[in-house]
């Protein structure tokens, strides 16, 4: 008879919290199962004394948490977090890019990727992408230590999953950057018109051509 009720008692419980689970009308609160020394079930929100409960078990009830919510207000998910940690993102374009560079921007606001916009406007830039990516060739990407030149889908996604990029954004704001690479020059004065970067798939002027085989961007 005994189980028979504990049995009834634990299917309204559980029918209960699923139902406040589901309504998502309960604020976090700590609900405690526990059995006496006669062997009787209880359900309470006060923690039970440690003399007269022999078995205790903690519940949490409230609405789930989303495994990735949207993040607002300058809030950035973890897993997001973690990438820009260990697999910053930076894009080298030019203001001459006018295939391959758009691309490669749009894609990575698609994803929601945070990622830090280098134009490569002069010489002192072009010897600085030369020197990451062994040609002053636009777009290049790097995530992390990761070094892609030209503008290939397949490979940009391939290389996002692997660093733990989301596959569409979880942002409802602006999205933060991740800092400037180290050692990159600074854009002349305002009065001082930048010289015009390289184009899509060519190397930057003052640039040696990449080396056979290497791929460049897309035309």
């Amino acid at each position: 008879m005994r189980s028979h009720a504990l049995s009834a008692i634990a299917k309204l419980f559980s029918a209960l919290l699923a139902a406040l689970l589901i309504l998502g009308t309960v604020s976090a609160q700590t609900l405690y199962r526990w059995v006496d020394k006669d062997g009787r079930v209880h359900y309470t929100q006060q923690k039970p004394p440690p003399s007269e409960a022999k078995t205790v078990e903690q519940r949490r009830l409230g609405p789930a948490p989303a495994s990735q919510p949207a993040a607002g207000n300058g809030q950035i998910p973890f897993a997001i977090q973690q990438a820009m940690s260990n697999y910053p993102v930076i894009l080298y374009t030019s203001p001459s890019c006018k295939s391959g560079c758009p691309e490669a921007r749009a894609l990575l606001q698609k994803r929601g990727v945070p990622f830090r916009d280098v134009s490569v406007f002069e010489q002192a830039t072009n010897d600085f992408l030369k020197n990451i990516a062994g040609a002053a060739v636009v777009p290049t990407l790097t995530v992390g230590s990761q070094v892609l030149k030209g503008f290939e889908e397949g490979t940009f996604n391939e290389a996002l999953d692997t660093a733990g990029y989301p596959k569409s954004s979880l942002f409802t704001g602006a999205m933060p950057q991740p800092p400037e690479p180290a050692g990159l020059p600074k854009a002349p004065p305002a009065d001082q018109p930048a010289a015009e970067g390289a184009p899509s798939g060519a190397p930057a002027a003052g640039a040696a051509p990449p080396p056979s085989g290497e791929a460049g961007a897309s035309q």
